[in-house]
């Protein structure tokens, strides 16, 4: 894509309305943070680099095709609410991993990619690992301040919601350890598991869920991908018309 099709730096930003199918309140998606970097990137007019990293929701594992994945559908969500701008998503999902597998490949991918920003699916396989929460809050909390250090914005893309899971405690545990990390971050979680229940109790009917019953299928992935540009994009809006005081 032309970048410099039209001046999409200059024009406020506005996230695109959500399908009917996929259409949550804003507050089960997620609560806006800055994106200083991505801002940054946007100004200079540059192709921003995403690096979408986790397990087996970022690979697509239940999707019909590599398109139908999350990452593939963000892209095309976000280059045509931001027309002009050239999106390049690296997809590095792999299907099984948890927070500390994840947290090692993070800094190798990010010397190859040189991301602007790190969209970090996790949660799920820790909580059925029962990897204890002190363990994964500290895995996550210490590569966030890399990410950091080395100017790259970092979005949590949350736990996915299954009713079979609803009461489990440890998965209980590891959802609020993240959004907990998140707050004091001050960084931009995107809550699936509360986008996925609001859609799970208004439209019974609606499919999510490949036949395993675990895995998204593709409308599963297409709302994924709506909630995480929704969730972007209100972010970069929200940095424009407030500005950082320092």
């Amino acid at each position: 894509m032309n970048l410099h099709a039209e001046d999409s730096a200059a024009r406020p930003i506005t996230a695109p309305p959500l399908s009917p199918s996929c259409d949550v309140p804003a507050i089960d998606i997620a609560a806006p943070a800055t994106l200083p970097n991505v801002a940054a990137v946007l100004q200079k007019r540059q192709v921003v680099r995403i690096l979408a990293i986790g397990s087996s929701s970022t690979e697509g594992i239940g999707a019909s095709g590599i398109g139908k994945s999350y990452p593939s559908q963000l892209e095309a969500i976000l280059e045509h609410a931001l027309k002009g701008v050239d999106f390049q998503i690296t997809n590095r999902g792999i299907p099984g991993e948890v927070a500390e597998n994840t947290a090692e490949r993070i800094r190798s991918e990010v010397a190859l990619q040189k991301p602007d920003l790190v969209l970090w699916q996790l949660g799920t396989n820790d909580a059925l690992a029962r990897v204890p929460p002190n363990d994964f809050e500290a895995t996550v909390e210490s590569t966030i301040r890399w990410l950091k250090d080395n100017g790259i914005d970092v979005v949590l893309v949350g736990l996915q919601y299954t009713p079979r899971l609803a009461r489990d405690a440890n998965y209980a545990a590891i959802r609020e350890t993240l959004k907990t990390i998140a707050a004091q971050e001050n960084i931009l979680y995107v809550s699936r598991y509360d986008a996925m229940q609001f859609i799970a109790q208004t439209r019974a009917n609606l499919q999510l869920m490949s036949r395993d019953n675990f895995h998204l299928n593709d409308l599963g992935y297409q709302c994924m991908a709506e909630h995480v540009a929704h969730a972007v994009i209100v972010s970069l809006f929200v940095k424009r018309v407030r500005p950082a005081q320092n």
